[in-house]
């Protein structure tokens, strides 16, 4: 297998930066963000034991928190609340699409704000990820016959994005890097503020999946021209991005450590095989063979995350954090397909892999006195980001507490369609939380063990959706976080994530699947190899003085990612020609610009950035001048 370059975390916040890096016309994201709470029990602490005593109790994804003092109040039993939230939220989500939507003034037809909120924080932008998450939720809608209406907003979407992705931005154009852009303003122009982040490779991906799911409709009902002809190309230059850029580094889904990052190369590989069905289906075989070329090496490196020694799944490759984090969640939950059952190498929910991620429980936390720890091991708890998470000081996150709920909806239902519960050595601590008893081996659904693990772990489920029930506003608004003492929500209002959250979840508790992605029968490579790679030669005349060198940085990791720290040292051998060899994926749009370092002096080269097309294969020679 090969390395990935890993990065330490730049410091950053979610959605809302206020440090970034001296990047040329690209900058970084800085500060704090996410949270992982549970409930009954007090004063937070940071600490984390290195090793919990039950390694399958579940990372220390929440901390044992007691919220109290709160006049919140929604029905807590699980279905009530459900029946109650789900219009809400649908609402609350529709709200904030443009260019109708009740808060979502000023926004273009078919563009998510991320929230209505201006200030502390501003969320008043349109992230490539949310838009797509929320579109996922609403083609899955519209395709199963649930709400013809939402049609209208399904090609609005699609109008939109297909826009944006030809908007030059800090990130490049839509042939340099430009498609994983993270942010627009809502009138679709390029957001250029502080606060630009590196490109976030996973946006393509969700895009893809989220209008694959309509064009598959489409073709279902013989729409096969509009398909190929309007929406193939779209679709094709995010399936194209992916399979070129997959093996980058990026930002992870809280924009805050720069490294890979689990739930982006389970998205990567999902959209990449449902892409190359597609493909084929419209008889774009060339490109098919691709993605699914592609998508063998990403479900190699997929394999890479999970700790055995440690029994979890490591969230992101750097960053100096645990790994722990409930991004391996949401990648589960977004990644679920009922036929490839409880499947390991695709992590699907139920899997031996997974089934432990669901387990939070103090555990991990020593410094917690006994008496303050849940007495039921199996309680819910309230579910935030991550363990060391500080942006608003850490705290629950709705989203991320559904989560876990339609994880384990998504196991129950997958149990129910297999007919039986596999327990396996990696899964059999979990198991045994619910049924002591239980040992190893295969529990047919008429047999006693199975009964009695589907009767405590469904409860279990309904536990962290009663969680959120409790500290939902009467009037069923949801905002970003719910403050881990009090209860109140916290940060921005209205979050159109945090609705989409409420509706999948839903939809699992409901028994409802979404359609198949191809991850049934999947085999992990015997041979894994990164994408096609080009030798690119570096040539710049640039006359200097004594002591003054000449560097060379990029867009991509060859290039170290416009870290002018890590830029690469051209040879001067030809003064004043300075080069350097370097390989560079193929069939890609690549920035790039040269520096001059002198002690710690650094200057760059003057605008625009430069750009290389790179073939597909042989060898690429560039001779620059410096300017």
């Amino acid at each position: 297998m090969w390395a990935l370059r890993q990065f330490s975390m730049l410091p950053e916040s979610y959605h809302d930066a206020s440090q970034f890096a001296t990047l040329p016309r690209m900058l970084a994201y800085a500060s704090g963000l996410t949270s992982d709470l549970p409930l009954n029990a007090p004063p937070r602490c940071t600490h984390v034991r290195p090793k919990p005593s039950l390694k399958m109790r579940l990372l220390c994804l929440a901390s044992v928190i007691g919220l109290v003092g709160t006049s919140i109040s929604q029905p807590t039993n699980a279905s009530s609340y459900f029946t109650s939230e789900s219009p809400v939220a649908k609402a609350g989500l529709l709200a904030n699409i443009g260019p109708n939507g009740a808060k979502s003034s000023g926004a273009k037809a078919g563009i998510v704000i991320a929230s209505p909120n201006t200030v502390n924080p501003d969320y008043l932008f349109s992230w490539v990820r949310d838009s797509s998450l929320v579109f996922k939720v609403i083609a899955d809608q519209f395709s199963r016959g649930e709400d013809d209406s939402l049609r209208g907003q399904i090609d609005n979407f699609f109008a939109a994005e297909s826009a944006l992705q030809q908007v030059s931005n800090p990130s490049g154009a839509v042939n340099t890097g430009g498609l994983g852009e993270p942010k627009f303003n809502i009138d679709g122009s390029a957001f250029t503020g502080p606060g630009v982040a590196l490109s976030e490779v996973y946006g393509p991906a969700l895009r893809s999946t989220a209008l694959i799911t309509y064009a598959n409709w489409l073709l279902d009902h013989g729409n096969t021209t509009f398909v190929t002809n309007t929406m193939w190309p779209v679709i094709q230059l995010d399936l194209d991005y992916v399979a070129t850029y997959w093996n980058q580094s990026t930002f992870d889904l809280w924009e805050e450590t720069f490294s890979s990052s689990f739930f982006t190369t389970a998205v990567q590989h999902r959209a990449l095989r449902e892409g190359a069905a597609l493909a084929a289906q419209i008889g774009h075989t060339p490109s098919s063979k691709r993605y699914n070329a592609q998508a063998g090496n990403i479900l190699c490196f997929l394999q890479t995350y999970w700790n055995p020694a440690e029994g979890y799944i490591t969230a992101n490759t750097g960053g100096g954090r645990s790994g722990k984090d409930s991004n391996t969640i949401l990648a589960s939950i977004h990644t679920w397909d009922i036929n490839a059952g409880c499947d390991a190498i695709t992590f699907q929910p139920c899997s031996d892999r997974h089934c432990p991620i669901s387990r939070f429980t103090s555990t991990p936390f020593a410094p917690f006195t006994p008496s303050t720890r849940a007495s039921d091991v199996t309680s819910a708890v309230a579910v935030g980001r991550y363990p060391e998470d500080k942006y608003y000081n850490g705290n629950p996150w709705y989203l991320s507490t559904f989560a876990v709920a339609e994880q384990l909806y998504d196991a129950l239902l997958t149990w129910e369609f297999a007919g039986a519960i596999n327990v396996t050595s990696t899964s059999l601590d979990f198991f045994r939380q619910f049924e002591s008893s239980i040992g190893t081996g295969t529990y047919p659904s008429d047999s006693s063990q199975y009964s009695k693990l589907i009767s405590a772990i469904k409860p279990f489920a309904d536990g962290f959706v009663e969680i959120a029930a409790k500290y939902t506003p009467s009037a069923g608004g949801l905002a970003e976080q719910f403050d881990k003492s009090t209860g109140q929500p916290l940060s921005a209002a209205d979050l159109t994530w945090s609705y989409a959250s409420v509706m999948t979840a839903a939809s699992a508790y409901a028994g409802i699947t979404p359609a198949s992605w191809g991850a049934e029968g999947l085999i992990v490579p015997s041979k894994c190899v990164p994408p096609p790679q080009v030798s690119v030669t570096f040539n710049v005349n640039a006359t200097t003085f004594f002591g003054e060198n000449i560097f060379l940085a990029g867009s991509v990791d060859a290039l170290n990612d416009w870290s002018p720290n890590n830029a690469i040292h051209m040879n001067p051998a030809k003064y004043p020609i300075w080069s350097i060899n370097v390989t560079l994926p193929a069939k890609a749009g690549i920035q790039y610009k040269y520096l001059r370092k002198y002690l710690d002096d650094v200057t760059w080269e003057s605008d625009p950035n430069r750009v290389v097309i790179t073939p597909g294969s042989g060898d690429v020679t560039l001779d620059d001048t410096w300017r």
